[in-house]
């Protein structure tokens, strides 16, 4: 079978499929699978990638038609290559003849006895799609591509919005860059794009957003450390941290390390980064090497402050804590099948643990930004809500007008939440 071929290709992105469904992780299966092909052409591996991403963001959609076209299940790895191939044939129906003989040739590689199987359930979708998008209408989880349980608490806590926002967590999510202004203005980035035929804006917070997203190598600037690499709803966080010259800053749970450089970038502070994976700590190293920053990293447990902490207050702390990554699934799809409802409150209660380890560190006076990447309630709100309950020295602060900033998904951005608190003397 051809490397460059679709056949090829549904036969790997059904085995990255499949390892997610066995509860593997989508990123760190996929690196294995190229570190294991290191021949493959840049078409070949970003045909696998496009074509596993867009199956499991389309969380879901498979289900009712498989529970109709077959009388049962498949065995594991064809069962997940049927899943490739329904996403492909939904999203490029004009290719239909091809995509199920290339289906065909790729389950018959290994089981030539499941290609009349294939090829029936297949042919039987085509034949009739009309019939197939009513099935996925008609059930919630296939229509918004998303757990039933997610769809559900979304609902309850934004009943005006969670439509727009499962929508937007189902599209390709956009690509955005963060100026370093140690090395250049937005302005210049932007003209430099200009005379590259690179389409750019900038946002309401210097973001700047691509019109398409490219391989930032081929970005002018960006070796030069110009600018990196982050989503425009992260960028709020080293605005609002509001870190000032000569501060002591912590940057908890920082890995991979782009708020910590972003802090960095803005003012000339004493950082501590601190990462509890030795190996994510590295990625932190890498980024501060490339745009020309210092800070100390630090490998440790937030919640475990005698193994980092040398008992010098903070000024500053961003709690940038470990959550369900709810409001960036779009980017890591294999979250909408590997979360679990029960995983929330597992969550939100190592979120206070870090919390109420970190807001001993912090000095009389100073400011602490909780950060998460989630849409649930009990990581946000409800999580601060019981923070202050606990610590009466614990005084919320406004952000730009509201005591908190929930940020959903959109075009723009990915779904984070922030809150600022001040210890009070």
């Amino acid at each position: 079978m051809p490397a460059d071929s679709l056949a090829y290709g549904l036969q790997q992105a059904a085995g990255l499929v499949q390892a997610v469904r066995d509860g593997a992780n989508l990123t760190d299966t996929w690196e294995a699978l190229q570190r294991a092909h290191p021949q493959w052409p840049d078409g070949t591996r970003g045909a696998v990638r496009d074509l596993a991403w867009g199956t499991l963001r389309d969380y879901g959609r498979a289900e009712p038609i498989l529970g109709r076209l077959l009388q049962k299940p498949l065995p594991d790895p064809y069962q997940a290559l049927l899943m490739v191939a329904i996403h492909r044939l939904e999203s490029r129906p004009e290719q239909s003849h091809t995509i199920v003989d290339q289906a065909v040739e790729a389950v018959a590689a290994t089981a030539p006895g499941l290609r009349g199987v294939v090829n029936g359930v297949l042919r039987n979708l085509v034949r009739q799609a009309d019939q197939a998008a009513r099935w996925r209408e008609a059930d919630p989880v296939a229509r918004h591509r998303h757990p039933d349980w997610w769809i559900a608490r979304l609902r309850a806590s934004w009943p005006g919005e969670w439509e727009s926002a499962l929508e937007a967590g189902n599209q390709h999510p956009p690509m955005a860059l963060r100026v370093n202004p140690r090395r250049a203005t937005a302005t210049q980035v932007l003209e430099g794009f200009a005379a590259a035929g690179i389409d750019a804006r900038a946002l309401d917070n210097g973001a700047l957003l691509l019109a398409r997203p490219r391989a930032v190598a081929q970005l002018p600037g960006f070796a030069e450390g110009r600018f990196s690499v982050q989503d425009a709803g992260a960028q709020w966080a080293g605005r609002w941290l509001g870190a000032q010259a000569g501060e002591r800053v912590l940057d908890a749970c920082a890995a991979p390390g782009g708020k910590a450089a972003q802090i960095l970038e803005l003012a000339d502070v004493a950082l501590t980064a601190l990462e509890l994976d030795p190996r994510r700590a590295r990625r932190i190293e890498e980024n501060f090497e490339r745009l020309g920053l210092r800070g100390e990293i630090r490998v440790g447990d937030a919640r475990r402050t005698a193994g980092w902490w040398d008992g010098r207050p903070f000024d500053r702390i961003l709690a940038d804590v470990p959550c369900s990554a709810s409001g960036v699934a779009r980017r890591h799809p294999d979250i909408k099948w590997l979360r679990r409802r029960e995983d929330i409150p597992r969550f939100a209660a190592q979120q206070a643990e870090i919390l109420d380890a970190l807001w001993h560190t912090l000095a009389p006076g100073g400011t602490m930004l909780y950060v998460t990447c989630s849409v649930f309630d009990e990581e946000n709100r409800g999580q601060i809500a019981r923070f202050c309950t606990r610590h009466a020295d614990a005084l919320r602060l406004p952000l730009d007008g509201r005591l908190e900033q929930q940020l959903l998904p959109t075009a723009e951005h990915d779904g984070f939440y922030y809150a600022l608190l001040r210890k009070q003397a």
